[in-house]
C-alpha cells in the first residue's frame, strides 16, 4: 500500500495525549478552551497547546484542533482573534462546523487548512466538492455511511476523507440535532450536549397506550476494527477514533489495537488475520458499550432493520461500564463522600472495587452522570464507621444518594504510565494566548451587511412580506386555500415526488410553492434526488430551500441549463421581454439547517448564490439582530428583508435513518419530567418531536417593528385539518399567544455555562 491511512486519536486532557501518542496515533485532534464541540473535556490552556505543539512537530506527528461549534454574531471578535492566534501557531489543520468560521479563515487567514466536522452533516461527493471549492481540504463523513456508499464518493472525489472508525455514536444523523438545546439551551451546535437521546423514557402518553420504558435511542458504540482493510482500500485517508471524554486509558488501549491492525496492512492475509484477532482481544478490555459496525455493511436501501439490528439496545442504561450496583447509602466524612454498594459481578466472579479504578454514576433521575477515580475502596464494616457487613464502601462525589448507580469504567490494574509529551516545568510561564483586541476597524460592519451588498443587483425583494405556511403534503395544500398564504413551502419527499408526477393540477401553481429539501443527503440517495430536482425543474418550480451543503450543485448546473433554454426561445416569448431577470433564474433560500447565526456565516450563503435565509430554530432575538444589522447611516437596502422567521413549529428534535416502526409500535413517549414526544417513522427516516409546539407568533408586531416581514407556519407535522388551520390563523392574525406552547431559545438563547 503506497499510502498508509493516518491513525488520528482524541486527546481530550494531557494524560489522553501522552496515551495516544504513547501507543503510536499519527495525529491528535484537541480543543482549546472556547468553541469546540467538547466543551465538558478538560481541553488545553494555550501554554500547553503551544508546547504541545512544537514538540509533537518535532516528532513528526500531527496536530489538529476543534473550532467545531457554531457562533453568535457576538461572539466574532473572540473567533477571530482565536483564528489570528492559531493561524501564526500553524497546527496541520482546524476542524469547523460554522460557514462563518470558514468565510473568517478563508478570506484572512489562508494559511489554516479548514477540515469540515462531521456536525457538517456531509455524507455526499456532492457536499464534498462544494466545500472543496470554498476552500475546504478534508471532510469528515457522517457516520451513517455505508462502505458502497464512501467508495464511491471516494471515485467522485479528490478531498481528503476522515471516517470515524471507534467509539460512541449519536443515534441522530450528525449535525442536525436539536434535542439537548429544546430541552434547556445546551445544544449540541454549541458542545454542550446532554445526551438526552441515551435517557430513560416511558412508552405511550397521551398520544398512545402504554407501551413499556426502556432506553429506546441508546446505541451501541461503533467498532470497525475488521473492516480496516476494506476501508483503506476505498481510499480513506484517516481513520479517525471518538473519545475525547474518555480516560486514558481508554484512549491508549483502542489506539494499541487499530495500530497493530494498521501496522500489518501490507502483511501476508493470515498475518493480517492475526492482527485483527489479537487486536479485537485488546479491545475487549475497553470497558465501553456493546459494539456495532452501524450502517457500514448496509446496501442501497437498508435502513439497518433489514438484516436485523446491532447497533440498538432498549435495555442499555445511558451510560457505559459494567454494573456494580446501586448506592445503599452515603455518608460525608473528613475527607469526603462516602457510598455503600453491593459490588458487581465480572467473569461470573464478585469484583472487588481498589482504589484507583475507574467509576461512573449515574443519578436515579438521569439528570447528572459523572466519572470519578476512587480514592478509597473498603469492605463494609472495616475502616469504615458502618456496621454492615456486606458490600463496599468507596468514594464518591458530591451530590449522589442512594438509589444512584454505580458503573465500573477502568481497573487499576490497566492504568499504563505513558512518557509524558510535554515534561514538567515545560509550559512554565504564562502565555498571552489569544488577543482581547477587536476585530479590525470597519471590519464588523462591513460584514454585517455582506449578505446587503450580495443581493444589490436585486430591483425588489423577490418574495413579499406575509406568512409562509409549511406543510408535508399534498391534501393540506387544499386546506390552505381557505387563508391563502404569501407562498407554500413543501417538504419535499418521495410521496410528493410521486403525485407531482402525475400531473394533476394542484390548487398552488408552482411559482407559488417553495420546495424545502431533507437536510439529511446520503450519498446513495444521489440519483434520487438528483432526478427529483430535474423533474420539479421540468414543471416549472424555482424557488428552493437548500439545508445541505450537496444541495448547492444541482443548482449550480440546471441554472446555466435554464438560463440557456429561456434565451434560446426569447423571440418565441414576447412576454420573455418583460420578466424580471429573478423569474428566468432559481430562487434559493439557506434553510435552517445550514445555520446562519452569525453574518460572516450568512455571508458564506450568500456568495454561494443564496438570496434569503430562514433563521435557524435555535437562534433568539438579540443575536437575529445583531446578525442582520441595520446601519441607520447607511441608505442601502434592508438586510432584513432577506429573512425568514418561523414563528409556529413542532421542531424535529433528532432525525434517525431508519424506520423504527420497524423496532417499536409506540407513538408517543415521555421522559422522567412528563415532556411528552412523538415517534415520525416513515421509509425515509423517523423524526423525533416535541408533543409542544415552538410559537412566537404574539411576537411577530415587535418583528415586524424591527425590520422583518417574512414569516413561517411550519405545520408540516401535522395532517392538517379545516378547523385546525383556522384557528392557528386566527392567532397569527390576532398576534395571540397559543396556549401550552415553547419559547425555544427565542428569549434566554444558548445556555451559558458560568
Amino acid at each position: 500500500m503506497a499510502n498508509k491511512p493516518e491513525l488520528l486519536a482524541p486527546a481530550g486532557s494531557m494524560e489522553s495525549l501522552d496515551a495516544a501518542i504513547g501507543e503510536g496515533a499519527d495525529a491528535v485532534y484537541l480543543g482549546l478552551k472556547n468553541f469546540n464541540a467538547r466543551l465538558r473535556s478538560s481541553n488545553f490552556t494555550y501554554p500547553q497547546f503551544e508546547t504541545l505543539l512544537r514538540t509533537l512537530h518535532k516528532m513528526r506527528r500531527k496536530v489538529y484542533v476543534t473550532v467545531n461549534t457554531v457562533f453568535e454574531h457576538r461572539e466574532a471578535d473572540r473567533v477571530f482573534q482565536l483564528l489570528k492566534y492559531l493561524a501564526g501557531l500553524g497546527p496541520d489543520g482546524i476542524i469547523v462546523q460554522d460557514f462563518g468560521v470558514v468565510a473568517m479563515a478563508r478570506e484572512n487567514f489562508p494559511s489554516l487548512k479548514i477540515f469540515a466536522s462531521t456536525q457538517m452533516n456531509i455524507a455526499s461527493a456532492r457536499g464534498i466538492n462544494f466545500l472543496s471549492r470554498q476552500g475546504v481540504s478534508r471532510v469528515i463523513l457522517a457516520r451513517e455511511l455505508s462502505l458502497q456508499e464512501i467508495s464511491e464518493i471516494r471515485a467522485n472525489t479528490n478531498v481528503e476523507l476522515e471516517v470515524f472508525i471507534h467509539g460512541a455514536l449519536c443515534i441522530s444523523v450528525s449535525g442536525i440535532c436539536l434535542f439537548s438545546s429544546f430541552l434547556g439551551g445546551k445544544s449540541a451546535n454549541r458542545g454542550m450536549c446532554t445526551q438526552p437521546c441515551r435517557r430513560f423514557y416511558r412508552a405511550g402518553n397521551s398520544i398512545s397506550d402504554d407501551a413499556g420504558e426502556g432506553y429506546f435511542f441508546s446505541p451501541n458504540d461503533l467498532q470497525l476494527l475488521d473492516k480496516i482493510p476494506a476501508l483503506a482500500d476505498a481510499g480513506v485517508d484517516s481513520f479517525k477514533i471518538e473519545g475525547r471524554m474518555k480516560s486514558a486509558e481508554y484512549v491508549g488501549t483502542v489506539v494499541s489495537a487499530y495500530r497493530l491492525v494498521l501496522d500489518n496492512l501490507d502483511a501476508p492475509e493470515g498475518k493480517l488475520r492475526d492482527a485483527i484477532q489479537q487486536a479485537g482481544g485488546i479491545l475487549k478490555n475497553d470497558f465501553a458499550r456493546a459494539k456495532s459496525t452501524y450502517f457500514f455493511d448496509a446496501g442501497a436501501g437498508n435502513d439497518g432493520f433489514n438484516d436485523g439490528v446491532d447497533w440498538l439496545n432498549p435495555e442499555q442504561s445511558g451510560g457505559t461500564g459494567i454494573p456494580l450496583g446501586k448506592l445503599v447509602r452515603v455518608m460525608e466524612r473528613e475527607e469526603g463522600f462516602i457510598g455503600l454498594i453491593n459490588s458487581g459481578v465480572i467473569d461470573g466472579k464478585q469484583y472487588v472495587p481498589a482504589a484507583g479504578d475507574s467509576v461512573r454514576l449515574h443519578k436515579a433521575d438521569d439528570s447528572d452522570r459523572v466519572s470519578h477515580k476512587l480514592s478509597f475502596a473498603e469492605k463494609a464494616g472495616g475502616r469504615s464507621a458502618s456496621s454492615m457487613t456486606q458490600g463496599f464502601w468507596i468514594s464518591i462525589p458530591e451530590n449522589f444518594a442512594a438509589g444512584d448507580s454505580v458503573f465500573l469504567i477502568q481497573t487499576k490494574s490497566m492504568n499504563r504510565h505513558y512518557p509524558h509529551v510535554i515534561g514538567k516545568g515545560e509550559t512554565r510561564g504564562r502565555s498571552p494566548g489569544i488577543d482581547r483586541a477587536p476585530l479590525p476597524a470597519g471590519m464588523k460592519n462591513e460584514q454585517a451587511r455582506s449578505g446587503q451588498r450580495k443581493n444589490k443587483t436585486q430591483e425588489k425583494p423577490l418574495f413579499a412580506p406575509g406568512i409562509y405556511v409549511q406543510v408535508s403534503r399534498i391534501e393540506d395544500l387544499y386546506i390552505l386555500q381557505s387563508h391563502r398564504p404569501e407562498k407554500v413551502i413543501l417538504n419535499l419527499n418521495r410521496k410528493i415526488i410521486n403525485q407531482i408526477k402525475t400531473s394533476k393540477p394542484l390548487p398552488f401553481s408552482p411559482k407559488d410553492i417553495i420546495i424545502f429539501l431533507d437536510p439529511f443527503f446520503p450519498q446513495e440517495k444521489e440519483s434520487e434526488l438528483s432526478e427529483a430536482i430535474s423533474l420539479l425543474i421540468e414543471k416549472g418550480y424555482r424557488n428552493f430551500i437548500l439545508n445541505n451543503p450537496g444541495h448547492f450543485s444541482f443548482f449550480k448546473k440546471d441554472r446555466e441549463k435554464v438560463s440557456q433554454q429561456e434565451k434560446a426561445s426569447v423571440k418565441e416569448r414576447s412576454s420573455v421581454k418583460n420578466k424580471s431577470s429573478h423569474e428566468e433564474n432559481f430562487s434559493l433560500i439557506a434553510g435552517p439547517w445550514l445555520y446562519s447565526f452569525n453574518a460572516w456565516a450568512w455571508d458564506f450563503l450568500a456568495g454561494a448564490g443564496l438570496e434569503y435565509c430562514v433563521s435557524p430554530l435555535e437562534n433568539n432575538r438579540q443575536n437575529l439582530e445583531r446578525t442582520f444589522f441595520i446601519d441607520k447611516n447607511n441608505s442601502g437596502e434592508n438586510p432584513r428583508s432577506h429573512v425568514f422567521i418561523t414563528v409556529l413549529s413542532r421542531p424535529s428534535l433528532f432525525r434517525m435513518k431508519s424506520d423504527y416502526s420497524k423496532m417499536y409500535d409506540f407513538a408517543g413517549f415521555s421522559d422522567n419530567h412528563n415532556d411528552e414526544f412523538l415517534l415520525s417513522p416513515s421509509s425515509e427516516g423517523t423524526l423525533v418531536l416535541p408533543v409542544k409546539f415552538f410559537s412566537i407568533v404574539d411576537k411577530m408586531p415587535f418583528l415586524k417593528e424591527a425590520g422583518f416581514s417574512r414569516f413561517i407556519l411550519d405545520l408540516s407535522s401535522l395532517h392538517l385539518k379545516k378547523n385546525e388551520y383556522r384557528d392557528i390563523m386566527d392567532s397569527v392574525d390576532r398576534a395571540k399567544p397559543l396556549p401550552n406552547m415553547s419559547r425555544f431559545n427565542w428569549k434566554n438563547g444558548f445556555f451559558k455555562d458560568k
